[in-house]
């Protein structure tokens, strides 16, 4: 299984999978990320932790907890 915090700056991805459940599940489900949807990932901080994804066409920082309950490929 492969997450979206393990995907590298300026590279693409496909949501296949949104883990977790409750209130994180439907706070990343309302950033726009959900399944069949396609993420590009813009920048990573240094230490991976927040990430700049963009999605639907608008830009989002996401932090490494909630990127790591996408799964994608």
């Amino acid at each position: 299984m492969r997450t979206l915090n393990q995907v590298k700056a300026g590279n693409m991805a496909t949501v296949v999978k949104i883990h977790g459940e409750g209130a994180l599940r439907r706070r990343v489900m309302d950033m726009g990320i959900t399944k069949g949807v396609a993420v590009f990932v813009r920048k990573v901080a240094p230490l991976g932790d927040p990430m700049e994804v963009t999605v639907r066409g608008y830009e989002l920082t996401i932090r490494k907890h909630d990127a790591e309950i996408i799964e994608v490929q």
